[in-house]
Parts: C-alpha cells; sequence; structure tokens
C-alpha cells in the first residue's frame, strides 16, 4: 500500500493503490500516519515527497466501501484517525511536499492541503466532493480558507466540484504547475534548492508557520523572536552570512545539531 524510497536526506512515500485511484482505507490511513510519524522524526531527513502511483490520481479520496457501513462511533473514529494522518504530516520536523500526479479529491485534497509545499502535474485535478455522497467536509477541509480564501472555499465543499491545475495554481491552492512527465524531476529539483537552505532555519520556519496559522499577531511576533534567538544557539547563521558574504554556497551542518539540542 506504501513505498517508501529513501534517498537521504529525501524520503518519499508513495500510496500505491493505483486501480482504485490511491483511494484510502482504514488500514492505509493508519500505515501512512505510521510511516510520516517514523520518518518525520528521523534526524538524517530533512524532506519528505508524498506523492501517488501511476498517472491518474494523488489521492482519489478516501475508499468510499470503508465508510458505507460506519454507525455514528464508527464515524468518529474514522474520522479522528484520518486527521491523526494530516497531523502527522503538518507536524513532521521536515518539510512535506506533495506531488500531485492526478486526482486529488476530498481526503486527498486535504491531504495536499496538510503538506507544507505543493506541486503538481498539469493534468491535475482538485475537489472537494463529499456532499455528494451525504457527508461534510471536516477535518483538514478548514485549512482551505486559509489556503484560498473563505469564498473560494466555500464553493468547492458546497458545489463538490472539481477545478483544473491551471486554476488551483491561480487561487494558490498549489505553488507550481508542470507537464506531467515533468513532475518528478521538476519535485526533485525543487527539493534538492531548499536543502541548499539552512536546515535549523527550516524547521523553525515550519514550526512558525504552524504557529501564525492559530496565534494573533502579536503572539506570532513574540514566537518570531524566540524562534530567532534559538537559531543563534547553533553556528548556522555563522555559517550562512558568512559564506554569503564571501559569494560562495554555505556549508551547513546536517540536521543533527538541532535534533540534538531539542531531545
Amino acid at each position: 500500500m506504501l513505498i517508501i524510497d529513501p534517498q537521504h536526506p529525501i524520503v518519499t512515500i508513495t500510496i500505491d493503490r493505483p486501480r482504485s485511484l490511491n483511494t484510502l482505507t482504514h488500514e492505509l490511513i493508519l500505515k501512512l500516519t505510521e510511516t510520516i510519524l517514523d520518518w518525520g522524526t528521523r534526524k538524517d531527513i530533512r524532506l519528505i515527497i508524498l506523492t501517488g502511483s501511476g498517472d491518474r490520481a494523488f489521492v482519489g479520496g478516501v475508499d468510499v466501501r470503508a465508510m458505507m457501513d460506519l454507525d455514528p462511533e464508527g464515524a468518529e473514529r474514522f474520522i479522528t484517525d484520518l486527521h491523526l494522518c494530516f497531523l502527522a504530516i503538518r507536524q513532521a520536523k521536515p518539510i512535506v511536499m506533495a506531488s500531485i500526479n492526478g486526482y486529488a479529491l476530498g481526503g486527498g485534497l486535504e491531504m495536499v492541503a496538510a503538506c507544507d509545499l505543493r506541486i503538481a502535474s498539469e493534468t491535475a485535478r482538485f475537489g472537494m466532493p463529499e456532499v455528494r455522497v451525504g457527508i461534510p467536509s471536516v477535518i483538514e477541509a478548514a485549512l482551505l480558507p486559509r489556503l484560498i480564501g473563505l469564498g473560494r472555499a466555500a464553493e468547492m465543499v458546497y458545489s463538490g466540484g472539481m477545478i483544473d491545475a491551471a486554476e488551483a495554481e491561480r487561487i494558490g491552492l498549489i505553488h507550481k504547475r508542470v507537464p506531467q512527465e515533468a513532475l518528478q524531476e521538476a519535485t526533485l529539483n525543487w527539493a534538492e534548492a531548499l536543502l541548499r537552505n539552512g536546515p535549523t532555519a527550516m524547521i523553525l520556519q515550519k514550526k512558525l508557520i504552524s504557529q501564525w496559522m492559530e496565534l494573533t499577531l502579536s503572539d506570532s511576533i513574540t514566537a518570531g523572536i524566540r524562534a530567532f534567538r534559538e537559531c543563534f544557539q547553533t553556528d548556522e547563521p555563522h555559517k550562512g552570512m558568512k559564506a554569503f558574504l564571501e559569494k560562495r554556497p554555505p556549508d551547513y551542518q546536517k540536521i543533527d545539531e538541532f535534533n540534538k539540542r531539542e531531545e
């Protein structure tokens, strides 16, 4: 159900149910959560790429057969487990990048929204079709108004319709779109560019982005001051600024130093 390809400091996690549009079963949700929690805390991993098998779907949503016979208590357990999967993505120390190779629908679009960065093929399609099968869009669908605005989010969850990659890029749902055949290379090129940045700074920046979503403006600024101070507990700023003044690429140490301080 999952294909893991570690190419340190990057790991690619591929959801592998192409015949079913990579839809999510309860078992797969639990396995993906476990996998994200594992790789998301490893000291030698700085970036996680999430994608789907084949060229038809990233994640085509939750397998409807997994939900048909749920009672209220079972429904709550199921959707809570799905939320915990997306929360693991949001709280992972490494940057998590969605490489969207086709349909991203319902839970698949929520997974996309939970990722830090999003790149898609020109053939990708996005939608929240839950209302069409009699359920509301919930949990990480709450991220959509923050990403694309309340009006556009409301239209998606009320209509259940789909938008294409061009529209998704225009409204800010994804950051980049590329031809289908170029997606894998473009994803890796973007990942490698990010890896040239300071590892401590990237960890702290991801934490700050998350805090900005939750805190007031004043508290967000206070959190930023703490993060700025914390970064100077390492020699990363010195290395980065020295390299800048000497007009050469910085030679950052691996992520170990920051992780050791957090243990």
